[in-house]
């Protein structure tokens, strides 16, 4: 019996919250995604940062009444990324 690999960079809790999140919208604000994963402001920074480095989100930044505003977005890549974490998890409850 053998067990597909997971993706490391998903099998990361805040990671997969955040992508999680990202697959039911269009898109998120920064001070969404904190709210709905409990994660510090810094924390939620850096794996936003890794999720966007790896190609499985987009970053943008701009600003709202003089004010930063920072929306995250699932790219293409990180949607088929999930879709094979969550297929290989259910390998593992399945076996």
């Amino acid at each position: 019996m053998s067990f597909a690999p997971l993706d490391p960079l998903l099998h990361n809790q805040l990671r997969l919250a955040v992508v999680s999140l990202l697959v039911g919208v269009d898109s998120a604000e920064f001070t969404f995604i904190v709210e709905s994963t409990g994660a510090t402001r810094g924390n939620l920074s850096v794996q936003i940062t890794k999720l966007k480095e790896a190609g499985y989100i987009s970053v943008t930044k701009s600003f709202r009444d003089n004010y930063p505003l920072t929306t995250c977005k699932l790219t293409a890549k990180g949607l088929r990324a999930f879709e094979k974490y969550v297929e290989a998890i259910r390998g593992y409850l399945d076996k």
